[in-house]
C-alpha cells in the first residue's frame, strides 16, 4: 500500500488520506460517523482536546491487518484498567463506553485506512527465528524478573494461563496483534511513539532487543502454552 498523505482544514476534524484503496478513501468519513476521533488521535503534534484511547496515526506500523480486521467487528479489552490518559485510571476507574463495532465492510474501509497510518521508515521485515524451548525459559526470566515487564502486562505462565498486570497493554495475543517490527521499535524507544507514555525507557543491546521481540511475538490465543 502507498504511503498516504494527509492533509487537514484548519479548525475541522477532518482527515483525507490519498492512497490507491478505495477503503482508505471512506475511512475519514467513517471515523467521523463513529466519533473515533473522540478516544484517538489519527495525527501526531499537539492535541486540540483530551483523549482517552490509544494513538493510532502509527497504526499501520503496529497492528497486523487480520487482527485489526477482526477486532473492529468484535471488539474486546486490551488494557483491561483502562488507558493510562483515562482520568479515572490511577484510581482504578475505568471508562465503561463500548468500543464501536463494525460491519464486516467498516471493518474493511477503516482496516484500509488505518494500516496506511505510518511513521517508521520503510525498512526489510524483521524476520526472527522462533525461540527454542530453553531459550524462551531464558528471556521469560529477563522479561519477568529481570525488567518486571509483568508487573504491568499480562503474560503466560509455563502452564499457559494468563497472569501479570493488567495497568499496561495485554500481550495474551501480541503474536497475533502486533507486528515485530514495531515490537522491536517500541522495546528500542518508547518515547518515539507516546512521549507521554508509561513505559520506561530501557537501555537494551541488540541481542536483548531481539530476544524480547521474539518472546512477545510467541505470545498468541491460538497457543498459549508454546
Amino acid at each position: 500500500m502507498n504511503n498516504p498523505k494527509h492533509f487537514f482544514l484548519t479548525g475541522a476534524f477532518w482527515v483525507i488520506a490519498v492512497t490507491g484503496s478505495a477503503g482508505a478513501m471512506a475511512a475519514p468519513a467513517l471515523v467521523k460517523e463513529k466519533q473515533c476521533d473522540t478516544c484517538h488521535r489519527f495525527a501526531s503534534g499537539p492535541a486540540e482536546k483530551e483523549q482517552y484511547g490509544p494513538d493510532l496515526f502509527f497504526a499501520g506500523d503496529k497492528f497486523q491487518e487480520k487482527w485489526l480486521e477482526n477486532f473492529l467487528q468484535h471488539p474486546e479489552a486490551i488494557r483491561p484498567a483502562g488507558h493510562t490518559r483515562d482520568p479515572g485510571f490511577l484510581k482504578g476507574q475505568r471508562r465503561t463506553e463500548p468500543h464501536p463495532v463494525l460491519n464486516s465492510q467498516e471493518a474493511r474501509q477503516m482496516t484500509d485506512y488505518l494500516m496506511s497510518l505510518k511513521t517508521l521508515k520503510e525498512s526489510p521485515p524483521l524476520n526472527l527465528p522462533a525461540l527454542s524451548k530453553g531459550a524462551r525459559v531464558r528471556v521469560k526470566i529477563l522479561f519477568e524478573r529481570d525488567y518486571s515487564c509483568i508487573a504491568c502486562h499480562q503474560s503466560y505462565n509455563l502452564a499457559g494461563l494468563p497472569r501479570g498486570g493488567v495497568s499496561g497493554p495485554s500481550l495474551l495475543d501480541a503474536g497475533n496483534r502486533l507486528r515485530p517490527e514495531w515490537v522491536y521499535q517500541w522495546l528500542k524507544n518508547p518515547k518515539a511513539f507516546a512521549t507521554q507514555g508509561r513505559m520506561p525507557l530501557y537501555r537494551f543491546d541488540e541481542e536483548t532487543l531481539k530476544q524480547l521481540t521474539q518472546y512477545i511475538m510467541s505470545h498468541t490465543k491460538d497457543d498459549p502454552g508454546q
